[in-house]
């Protein structure tokens, strides 16, 4: 009974020292763990977070093998080298298959946008595609912390990078078919087409330095507020430079010429040579260039000569005074005859009368319009016309006038002479 007693008794002690062991491991233990805790956060806030769908992608590789480990263990190193083959193959895949076969469907479309489209984010997608290979074999490592700051940054970088490159190339590739759409139809924006991409292709790079600067945690509203600052003196520092640019953007709004036409400006008539975010341009007849700025190319009036949509003629035709009436009957009838006989002339705008007694000639008037605005047709059609007045004239024996003045001297009385 003794015995009992002292047997139970020391397996009392054995189980209150055995508890209150527990008690000290399982406080050291939350102590350990809060300590933890509080060296991750303070990791967390050193370490640039990586791409989340980067930390979704090695997160569920690792359950999938249930690897659980803190440290560096063979299955790491493993999973590691499987993320860089995978990237590789699949890259593979991607440029080999997929867009092999986008290439061939695009081949197939009226557009030629895809044809543009489609070999312009081939590169970036491949580019990505190894971007993320590469990050997440270094993600499944586990590193130092400095190590994994300087991932946390590589990433970021690389990441924004690559997705701004694609965007850029995919922008490049639309404006590159809206300029060959505007040179296939012959609008005058096709002129302006390429200091227009270069301005919106610079505002996009702008927009996607600022947005990589924003995404490393630095505050882009300070630098913004700098270059505000700096931007106004330069604006103060340049403003013939900012008239001239706002002059060129109104011309390609407004559209008054193009490349090749011919205007007249102050002046000046010549072809439009060159068409530049400063200046315009104009070769004159006598082959000499004249520059002119944009914003006086803005303001001023343009004429231009190479968009006329018909042509009008009007010409005085005058004859001597010894044609009769009856001549004259005849004359008008028959220039009338000889305008509309013209195929190129309409018939509604044809006007032929004998209109004035003028001081040394019997003038007949002739109006009509050429439907033909091109330049060389159009005088070839007038030489026809007077070649054939000049025939007819003859032909009835009748002269053209010239000035001409008639001196009539009264006789003298008889017995007087001029002395």
């Amino acid at each position: 009974m003794n015995r009992l007693r002292q047997f139970s008794l020391g397996w009392l002690l054995l189980g209150v020292m055995g508890a209150a062991l527990a008690q000290d491991q399982a406080a050291e233990a939350a102590q350990q763990a809060s300590t933890t805790a509080a060296a991750a956060a303070v990791a967390t806030d050193q370490v640039p977070p990586v791409p989340d769908f980067l930390e979704h992608l090695v997160d569920a590789t690792l359950e999938i093998f249930d690897i659980r480990s803190t440290d560096n263990t063979v299955a790491h190193y493993v999973i590691a080298a499987l993320f860089l083959v995978a990237a590789v193959l699949l890259r593979r895949v991607v440029t080999t298959l997929i867009f092999g076969f986008l290439k061939k469907f695009a081949a197939r479309t009226k557009t030629t946008l895809d044809d543009k489209l489609f070999p312009a984010l081939e590169t970036p997608v491949a580019s990505f595609i190894m971007l993320t290979g590469i990050f997440a074999a270094l993600k499944v490592l586990k590193l130092t912390v400095a190590t994994d700051r300087f991932i946390g940054y590589g990433s970021t970088v690389a990441f924004s990078l690559v997705v701004f490159w694609g965007l850029l190339r995919a922008f490049d590739a639309v404006l590159d078919h809206m300029q060959e759409i505007a040179l296939a139809k012959q609008l005058g924006v096709a002129a302006f087409m390429p200091w227009i991409k270069k301005s919106l292709v610079t505002i996009f790079v702008v927009f996607g330095v600022l947005m990589v600067v924003q995404s490393l945690g630095f505050d882009v509203k300070a630098l913004l507020a700098g270059l505000g600052i700096g931007g106004l003196a330069f604006a103060l520092a340049a403003q013939d430079t900012i008239a001239n640019l706002f002059g060129s953007i109104v011309v390609a709004i407004d559209q008054p010429f193009k490349l090749g036409e011919v205007i007249k400006i102050q002046g000046n008539v010549g072809i439009v040579e060159d068409i530049g975010l400063r200046s315009t341009k104009l070769r004159l007849i006598d082959k000499s260039l004249i520059v002119m700025p944009n914003k006086m190319v803005a303001a001023e009036t343009i004429v231009n000569l190479s968009r006329f949509t018909g042509r009008r003629v009007e010409q005085v035709i005058g004859l001597t005074y010894d044609t009769t009436a009856t001549q004259m009957e005849e004359i008008v009838a028959e220039f009338k005859r000889l305008i509309l006989a013209e195929p190129e002339v309409d018939p509604n705008s044809v006007i032929c009368y004998f209109r004035d007694y003028n001081a040394s000639s019997l003038d007949i008037w002739m109006v009509f319009n050429v439907t033909d605005p091109d330049f060389h047709r159009h005088m070839a059609l007038r030489q026809r016309i007077n070649l054939a007045v000049m025939h007819a004239v003859e032909a009835r024996g009748l002269s053209f006038a010239f000035p001409t003045q008639t001196l009539h001297v009264a006789s003298l009385p008889a017995g007087k002479s001029g002395g």
